[in-house]
């Protein structure tokens, strides 16, 4: 009886100890995630920014928030170097 109460008892341990694990695990994840939101909304704050700064028209910045949403920063930063381009070539 006792080496069966023990048994259950090392089981019941062995679980929770595992559940802890996977608690911390999860929490671990769960701060490295949110971490990653908080540098990803930055960059969206500055490349708004930018796109502030850089477009001279409505219709530039319309245009490159457009970009932003459906094709991503990488392409809204090369539509921006392009209107820096042009500003130049105009100047």
């Amino acid at each position: 009886m006792t080496l069966t109460v023990d048994n259950r008892s090392r089981n019941t341990e062995s679980s929770l100890t595992q559940a802890l694990r996977q608690i911390q695990q999860l929490n671990s994840r769960i701060q490295e995630l949110e971490r990653q939101h908080q540098d990803y909304v930055q960059k969206q704050q500055n490349l708004i920014a930018a796109i502030a700064e850089i477009c001279i028209s409505p219709i530039q910045e319309v245009q490159a928030l457009r970009i932003l949403i459906y094709r991503g920063e990488a392409a809204c930063r090369r539509y921006l170097r392009s209107v820096l381009v042009k500003q130049r070539k105009a100047s």
